[in-house]
């Protein structure tokens, strides 16, 4: 499908992927937002920007300016009221064509566990022009399961049976079990009597909405979505306020990646920073785990270079892979998309031209990274196949 619109080849060859799978991200918000909504998606603080400023003033914001305005027919780095001008103007479908099909994305692998106000991912793909696949997250799978038992043993087999249901239908599972307790967990499958517990204390919290929280059954529902053997994507690393950021590190669950690992069971380390380069570290020892570089480049802005040179340091390069985790703005899937093709074309420019890269695989790593490790994980079409 060629260079997505606004970036440039690499050097004399064509070293950028020719086409980009996103493996995790959301959907876009379906109705049109004010100023305060359009911001809100440009950070993970739940709290307003510094007095005289706005989200704008971010690396990411600065992202957005840089990339999104030339697609909707304004000069780069416009000023920010006259994009959202400008934004209002053509609305939000037309806004969203315009900018998901600029993106090179040909493949959308949509965490469907934030759906409130969002596009589906047919709705996400068809805007975009591209396929959509599913990843279900797995709290908001147990949370359903809650609601609907009146026993331990109902909650129980109708948890197994969405999971496994689940499974015939999405390519992947996602947790975000660094948000509910955190990953310093208990490597090993709970116990009997531990989950009949852990059960009957979360079917007894009916006024608390039954979130799930309880480090046992977050163990239980990541032992049984590695039952089914389909990649499982794990949040990891910085994102909003209910995160308690030291035990988000990816480092803490080696005794669990160990555990899993006869399960067959691939495990996908989201997002990392600020210790992404544990997570190569991981990925680079234990043949079942990948890293992943969404979100990280986004928010890093333009030093998004620096940050990936510092993922590829260790992680073999077919264990990486490209995301945007996008989420209500569909700039933000240009701004992850540019980001990554430009960090990525800015250090093989470098390494072929020291000599420490060969250039004649330089296009081939770019493919695996952009694209090809993500369809060989998630068992996706080729690309002609998804266009």
């Amino acid at each position: 499908m060629g260079n997505p619109a606004g970036t440039e080849p690499y050097g004399d060859g064509p070293a950028e992927p020719a086409d980009l799978v996103d493996h995790h991200c959301h959907g876009v918000a379906r109705g049109p937002l004010d100023e305060a909504g359009f911001l809100s998606y440009l950070t993970e603080s739940d709290a307003p920007a510094a007095d005289g400023t706005t989200f704008f003033d971010s690396q990411l914001g600065f992202a957005v300016r840089r990339w999104c305005p030339p697609l909707l027919g304004l000069p780069a780095h416009c000023a920010p009221a006259a994009y959202l001008a400008r934004r209002a103007e053509l609305g939000e479908e037309e806004t969203g064509r315009r900018l998901l099909r600029a993106t090179g994305i040909t493949d959308y692998v949509v965490d469907t566990g934030l759906a409130d106000g969002l596009t589906t991912p047919e709705e996400l793909a068809a805007a975009g022009g591209g396929r959509a696949h599913e990843i279900v997250r797995l709290e908001t799978l147990a949370e359903r399961a809650a609601e609907k038992a009146g026993s331990s043993g109902e909650f129980l087999g109708g948890l197994q049976e969405a999971v496994h249901g689940a499974a015939r239908a999405a390519v992947g599972f996602k947790s975000v079990a660094a948000y509910r307790h955190g990953l310093d967990f208990d490597p090993a499958p709970p116990g009997p009597g531990e989950l009949g517990a852990a059960v009957d204390r979360l079917l007894a919290a009916r006024d608390a909405g039954r979130r799930l929280h309880d480090p046992v059954l977050l163990r239980h529902l990541l032992w049984t979505a590695a039952g089914t053997a389909l990649p499982l994507q794990i949040h990891t690393g910085f994102g909003d306020p209910d995160l308690r950021l030291h035990r988000s590190d990816p480092a803490l669950l080696t005794d669990f990646i160990k555990a899993v690992r006869p399960t067959g069971c691939p495990l996908v380390l989201l997002h990392a920073y600020p210790y992404h380069r544990n997570a190569a570290y991981l990925a680079h020892v234990f043949p079942h785990v990948y890293a992943d570089v969404g979100l990280t480049l986004s928010y890093t802005g333009a030093s998004a270079a620096a940050v990936l040179a510092e993922v590829l340091e260790l992680a073999p390069f077919g264990k990486v892979m490209f995301s945007t985790d996008a989420y209500g703005l569909p700039e933000l899937y240009v701004a992850g998309s540019r980001l990554f093709t430009r960090a990525l074309r800015q250090l093989t420019r470098t390494w072929v031209g020291e000599g420490a890269w060969p250039a004649a695989d330089a296009p081939r790593i770019a493919a695996l990274i952009g694209s090809g490790n993500a369809r060989r994980l998630y068992g996706l079409p080729a690309a002609e196949a998804s266009a």
